[in-house]
């Protein structure tokens, strides 16, 4: 087999007889494939994984040994806001390969520590979704405009880190970045932004947009603010969004508005145009379909769960978004309680043709003073727009 991309290479878990069902569900390369021998293996490695953790971990231990509700393969629930708090490791201070945290300049930060192993097979994740789309172009070299933060000293945000190795996909000719680092923050740059989008329109090369919705829908705001017409940007052209509208809820509008003004402005073709879910407490990447949909791939499960009881809801109904994926050794997070409020769909009810169930996020639950990563950057468009 020839590897097209170094993050399609095999990677290998901590080891390899205690975690050889993690191994196996984790080396499944399409994406999507689903059956009762993928559901044997996914409960064979989550029971893996939780063993791993309850020897390593006497947080985990505590709460796997604890008398507990029924949870899918055993997994006590961790809410993703207890990593704002807490410092939990599975592993020795001196194999972390990578620290990154979840929020900008203000807030509480969820710290999250991963060994080599963890973040090379969720960057491997991600290759595989890209390879399943035909977004692995390395022939074809791209110009890019990133829609998160340019890199400065001690930057540990996952969304940066998230963005630029998104970059790895296809060969840069041109990479801008929208929020601009000025050696004591970063400052959003909008006519940077709409100047970057002109020269990459000259240029006639494809364009990949990458990064917080909220500052591209205000950028194509500027651009009509300024009387500028519409860009014809190549039609292999792609945008993959994420980080939501967090900080921005008064000012955001529907995702097929968004999409509909990118084509419209742009002439970016909508089933090119991808949000994405995913957090720094769980890497697993949740990629839209060319009908919009987020579909859970094969290496995890999806689950809402009551606001109220905690109990689990049936399809169609709106509750707390719990992810659960074995793939994480360096930390007890293989069964996080998200703050998000979202609902869960059959995969056949999506029509697109993958089998795996998808979710919908309806927003955050609640009235929270913690910040993510697109509400800290969000601060930076005051007065931009």
């Amino acid at each position: 087999m020839t590897v097209t991309n170094p993050h399609l290479a095999p990677v290998h878990v901590p080891d390899g007889a205690a975690l050889a069902k993690v191994q196996q569900l984790c080396d499944l390369a399409d994406p999507y494939s689903a059956g009762p021998g993928h559901e044997e293996l996914f409960a064979a490695a989550m029971a893996e994984s939780n063993a791993w953790h309850r020897e390593r971990s006497p947080f985990f231990r505590s709460l796997y040994d604890s008398e507990r509700p029924e949870t899918p393969y055993g997994a006590p629930l961790v809410h993703a806001n207890f990593f704002k708090r807490h410092e939990v490791l599975s592993i020795p201070r001196e194999e972390v390969y990578l620290h990154l945290t979840s929020s900008g300049t203000t807030g509480q930060k969820s710290q999250m520590f991963f060994d080599e192993w963890t973040i090379r097979s969720a960057q491997r994740m991600v290759a595989r979704i890209f390879e399943h789309n035909g977004w692995i172009t390395p022939d074809q070299p791209v110009n890019y405009l990133l829609y998160s933060y340019e890199p400065a000293r001690d930057l540990k945000l996952g969304t940066a880190f998230t963005d630029n190795y998104l970059c790895d996909f296809a060969p840069a000719r041109r990479v801008e970045y929208a929020l601009r680092a000025t050696g004591e923050g970063h400052e959003f740059d909008p006519f940077g932004c709409v100047a970057a989008l002109l020269r990459y329109a000259e240029e006639g090369l494809p364009v990949r947009i990458l990064g917080f919705p909220a500052f591209l829908w205000f950028t194509l705001e500027r651009m009509r603010a300024l009387g500028l017409p519409a860009l014809e940007l190549p039609a292999d052209s792609l945008i993959v969004l994420g980080g939501g509208w967090k900080g921005h809820a008064d000012r955001q509008i529907g995702k097929q508005e968004l999409y509909a003004r990118v084509t419209e402005q742009l002439g970016i073709p909508s089933e090119r145009i991808r949000d994405t879910f995913g957090s720094v407490e769980h890497c697993i990447p949740y990629v839209e379909c060319a009908r919009h949909n987020l579909h859970a791939p094969v290496w995890s499960r999806v689950f809402i769960r009551s606001t109220r009881t905690l109990d689990p809801l049936p399809y169609g109904e709106r509750g707390y978004l719990h992810l659960v994926s074995p793939y994480i050794t360096s930390v007890p997070a293989q069964s996080v309680l998200m703050g998000d409020l979202a609902s869960l769909h059959p995969g056949q009810e999506c029509g697109c043709g993958l089998g795996t169930d998808w979710f919908t996020v309806h927003g955050r639950a609640g009235v929270s003073r913690n910040k993510s990563c697109a509400a800290a950057a969000a601060e930076l468009m005051k007065g931009t727009s």
